[in-house]
């Protein structure tokens, strides 16, 4: 009976068995571990103010060590700010760039030497190789030639002597750049350098050490244990050496003695500093190469090579552009193998993921296609064929394929046939006979995607041939973005406004200068006007009984008796066609080289805001700026009596921008003149051709400037059915009625406006 009872209690307790069970392991092993750690604070804790031995067999520990001179510059500072009562406020006088002020530095610097015998043959392939390379590349020479080769920046010394010019090119360095960049590379022009590789080299090193990095030679009879960089494979400098270097180069070139300028530099750095040339510092190697005699490039396939940073002595030109080819080849077969690599290493990786082998994309690497969330975020594909594109910048329908477009296409089928050929061959050997479709569309998320139905002809190896269709997919991925470096502007710049006027314009001229008056004149922003008008041959002969201008005369007089210090001329031109770019020549002989002009209309608000953007977007022999501005809609279609003008919240609602106007545009004056110069001579005596041109046309097609064309919320414009001149160009002219139809209202409006008339009729 016990026996039964028993049985029956451990049944019962059975399912709580492994609860119990585990509360009674935590519990021991957590008293067990409070004992430990108890035991140990005891250890510890001996007396206030003494430390406890450390336990046997354990290490000793460090003592926390006391912020030393070498450890502030790795810890924060706050600097108090503190102004003294006494001395007068003055104005903080901020840097130009944010990084002057936080004491960035650039990071290399290239120093070419080279000579008057080799600046035009060895000097001028250095630059067309690696010069593009670097982010700052200089020529030293002792003699200057009478000619500078074109895009070279060369400092002559006037003197061929090598050491003289070795000590020359050192200050120059230091006084010019020294405070400016980190790291200085000197060669010769006789050197094939590896800009990417020696790029890549200052990257990996310190900047806090003093750096003499080359290849190292020893001196001839001197110390075994002394090294100079050769100075035919390059060497890499410090800024910290540059600068203890420096106080030490007029005592270096009075006492040292020294054929080569290498030798004689390292010598100078060994005996004032202390530092000898190393071929490896901080795991970083510097690869040299010396070629021999009649070396063939194309044949070279040793390891030293293949890897060097700098080859040494290049004899010639053909042999620069020859190791320049090389080395490319060589480059881009590494760039594909580790493209390959990484393609292996992200297909591996996927499969271990949630989505295995279906979750990678392709191409592998590459961005997933873009998924919409709505019929709004839909990215349309492009129709084109070899010779039409059916998707046309102008709106039109159809359009023939030319220029960029055109050889797009063609580089695009060329690849596709490529790539089946190396698929397929050599069991099939693929020729095009036809596009038959092709579709484009760019993905913002990962570049231009193709697809393309082809007519192929496919020839077996034993010649049998079969004609097929098939369809490829192919995308251009986006590359490595790159800032485009742009001058530095200000906007301080005197701004020259020029109004054309007409007849036609007589009713806004009063709103136009009443809107200057109040955002310029007012607030004294340093913006000008010039006012041009523009007779008819009729009204010039009239003009001494009636002139059509005299009450925009009147309202100029008054401004400038409400503004004593400003001065508004105008110039009086008589024509029956009034060209913009024959108006322009005008203004642009009455005003200096250096004028920024911001062309205007009469419906033109001015304001600050865009003309601060015309002064930022305008850059002299760099860039010229379009606006395009706002038109807001005819309110008699908008509003139908309503409202007559809408609400702060409705800004830039009821209109849109106008891309057929090209009227307004700020330009510098030397800018357009350089232009019109080239126009001239392009058109020699057929005035004609100017009344089918404009201003943008001239920038357009006679410059090699940046035309920046972009929306412009700063100019709004209301609405005024304008007056085309029949007698400009047809181009001109359509575009001023296309301006004209489009700014009466949008689509919903004018449906709305056809909708009421019809029920109005119908009633």
């Amino acid at each position: 009976a016990a026996a039964m009872r028993l049985g029956a209690v451990l049944g019962a307790l059975r399912p709580a068995l492994p609860l119990l069970l585990g509360l009674s392991l935590g519990c021991s092993l957590s008293l067990l571990r409070a004992s430990w750690s108890h035991g140990a604070a005891e250890e510890r804790c001996l007396a206030p103010g003494r430390l406890a031995p450390p336990a046997r067999g354990a290490p000793p520990e460090a003592p926390e060590e006391e912020p030393g001179p070498g450890h502030e510059d790795f810890r924060p500072r706050i600097v108090p700010y503190y102004r003294d009562p006494n001395k007068p406020y003055k104005k903080v006088l901020r840097t130009r760039y944010i990084q002057t002020e936080l004491g960035f530095h650039e990071r290399l610097f290239v120093a070419v030497l080279t000579s008057k015998a080799t600046l035009n043959t060895l000097a001028v392939a250095v630059n067309k190789t690696v010069a593009h390379h670097f982010p700052r590349l200089l020529y030293f020479t002792g003699l200057r030639s009478t000619k500078v080769p074109h895009g070279m920046v060369l400092v002559a010394h006037g003197d061929e002597r090598p050491i003289w010019l070795m000590y020359e090119t050192m200050n120059y360095i230091h006084q010019h750049f020294g405070s400016d960049y980190d790291w200085f590379y000197v060669m010769q022009d006789d050197t094939y350098a590896q800009a990417e590789q020696v790029k890549a080299l200052v990257t990996h090193l310190s900047i806090n050490q003093d750096v003499y990095l080359g290849r190292a030679e020893e001196f001839i009879g001197g110390d075994e244990q002394a090294r100079y960089c050769h100075g035919g494979f390059g060497y890499l400098l410090s800024r910290s050496l540059l600068l203890k270097l420096q106080p030490h180069l007029d005592s270096c070139r009075n006492e040292i003695l020294s054929v080569r300028p290498d030798e004689w530099l390292g010598r100078c750095i060994i005996d004032f500093l202390g530092i000898t040339c190393v071929s490896q510092l901080q795991g970083q190697h510097y690869h040299t190469y010396e070629l021999a005699k009649n070396t063939e490039p194309e044949k070279e396939e040793v390891e030293e090579f293949q890897a060097a940073l700098a080859v040494h002595p290049v004899s010639d030109m053909t042999l620069m552009y020859r190791l320049h080819k090389q080395f490319s080849r060589i480059q881009l077969d590494r760039a594909y193998q580790e493209i390959q690599d990484l393609q292996m290493q992200i297909r591996n990786l996927t499969a271990l993921t949630p989505a295995g082998e279906a979750g990678v994309t392709w191409p592998v690497g590459i961005n997933a296609p873009f998924l919409p969330k709505s019929r709004f975020e839909v990215i349309s594909w492009d129709y084109f064929t070899e010779q039409h594109l059916f998707s046309c910048p102008d709106g039109s329908p159809k359009c023939e394929l030319s220029g960029a477009s055109k050889a797009d296409v063609s580089e695009v089928i060329v690849s596709a046939l490529e790539q089946l050929n190396r698929r397929y061959q050599p069991l099939l050997r693929f020729t095009k006979r036809q596009l038959l479709n092709g579709y484009r569309r760019f993905d913002p998320t990962r570049g231009m995607e193709y697809t393309l139905d082809l007519l192929l002809e496919a020839v077996t190896q034993k010649g049998h041939t079969h004609v097929l269709a098939k369809r490829v997919s192919l995308v251009r991925p986006l590359s490595k973005v790159e800032i485009i470096p742009m001058p530095y502007v200000t906007e301080a710049t005197r701004v020259q406004l020029v109004l054309p006027l007409t007849v036609q314009d007589l009713d806004y001229v009063a709103n136009f200068l009443d809107m200057f008056a109040m955002n310029t004149l007012d607030t004294h922003d340093n913006a000008l006007l010039t006012l041009l008008f523009v007779y008819h041959p009729y009204d010039a002969q009239r003009v001494g009984q009636v002139d059509v201008f005299a009450g925009v005369k009147a309202m100029v007089g008054e401004l400038e008796k409400r503004y004593a210090e400003v001065k508004i001329p105008w110039i009086s031109v008589k024509t029956e066609v009034p060209s913009q770019i024959k108006l322009m020549d005008i203004v642009s002989k009455k005003h200096p080289v250096d004028t920024l002009f911001f062309l205007a209309t009469v419906w033109t608000e001015v304001n600050m805001e865009f003309l601060n953007r015309c002064r930022m977007n305008t850059i002299s022999n760099w860039q010229v700026f379009f606006p395009v501005h706002f038109q807001e809609f005819n309110p008699a279609l908008v509003y139908r009596g309503e409202q007559t003008a809408s609400s702060s919240t409705d800004f830039l609602r009821d209109g849109h921008f106008d891309r057929h106007a090209f009227a307004e545009a700020c330009f510098y004056n030397s800018d357009y003149m350089t232009a019109r110069t080239k126009l001239a001579a392009d058109i020699l005596d057929r005035d004609e051709v100017l009344e089918s041109m404009e201003v943008f046309d001239v920038f357009l097609h006679y410059s090699g400037l940046h035309l920046f064309r972009a929306v412009e919320p700063g100019l709004v414009q209301k609405y005024t059915l304008r007056i085309c001149n029949p007698r400009l160009s047809e181009e001109l002219y359509h575009r001023c009625v296309l301006s004209n139809l489009e700014g009466l209202a949008s689509r919903s409006h004018l449906a709305m406006a056809l909708f009421e008339q019809e029920q109005a009729n119908s009633t």
